[in-house]
């Protein structure tokens, strides 16, 4: 089976191991076109979201999405300025959150972990189904817990903006030089066998 990447990827990402080109084409871009995501391709990713493994199969995952303009008007108060310059573009944005007690009513320890595992699953399909993604740390979670009338229960991690990619043009020129993948650490950086080894 020929494999397929993407040009900016083959420019900027090489794996050191053989791996499906899903895990490369996928990167964080910012310039986004304003094309509405039809339902099906849109529910295709929280399909994937939905099967992603979990602490005692808790599912803590949630997802609040934001596609019309009233509801994404409703997001931008709560996030960073910095991000607001490329995402309004984004047809659509979802907060990601995980449910912090379990069935049992204790703490569910595993709750941001198992969250983390639905938003790679949540990526992976938007890069399969040609759409691309960029998560945001820089929002105001206590604001978006008000705005969006969150329970305390609920941990909030970040913003994803998720859209058909735009040209790099469109952006400001600062964000115009970040405009590509970005490459990792190699494997001896990040796996150690035996004992943890600094490098």
């Amino acid at each position: 089976m020929t494999k397929v990447y993407l040009p900016q990827v083959q420019e900027n990402r090489q794996a050191g191991h053989d791996i499906d080109p899903v895990f490369l084409n996928r990167w964080s871009p910012r310039s986004y076109k304003t094309d509405a995501v039809p339902d099906e391709v849109l529910f295709s990713l929280f399909e994937a979201a939905r099967w992603a493994p979990s602490g005692s199969n808790e599912q803590p995952w949630r997802f609040i999405f934001a596609r019309t303009q009233e509801d994404r008007e409703r997001f931008y108060p709560f996030i960073a300025e910095g991000n607001r310059a490329w995402c309004e573009k984004a047809p659509v944005l979802v907060l990601v959150l995980s449910k912090t007690i379990s069935s049992r009513e204790t703490h569910l320890r595993s709750h941001a972990f198992d969250a983390g595992a639905a938003w790679g699953y949540l990526a992976l399909e938007a890069t399969r189904q040609g759409l691309v993604t960029h998560a945001m740390g820089g929002f105001d979670p206590e604001k978006a817990r008000e705005v969006l009338s969150i329970p305390a229960e609920y941990e909030l991690h970040a913003v994803i903006a998720v859209g058909y990619q735009g040209e790099k043009e469109a952006l400001s020129e600062a964000f115009q030089e970040r405009e590509k993948p970005s490459s990792r650490r190699p494997l001896e950086e990040t796996v150690f066998e035996g004992v943890f080894k600094e490098k």
